[in-house]
């Protein structure tokens, strides 16, 4: 997925890569395995910089989870 409008903060280039990432919470979640953090990750294709955004994560993505371990 290529992102449409980016500038990158470190070396100005303007492509870039656009990947979901899942991560596991604390506690609980943690515990059983559950991936219930939801992030974009934007790269820049020059140098290799990534942000992470935050998404939002729906329960159905957590019992999917919970299920496929």
């Amino acid at each position: 997925m290529k992102s449409n409008s980016y500038s990158c903060m470190k070396c100005s280039g303007t492509d870039s890569k656009v990947e979901k990432i899942r991560t596991t919470g604390s506690g609980l979640s943690r515990f059983l395995d559950l991936q219930n953090k939801k992030f974009a990750a934007v790269s820049c294709t020059n140098c290799g910089f990534t942000e992470l955004y935050r998404e939002g994560s729906g329960m159905a993505g957590s019992i999917v989870d919970l299920l496929t371990g």
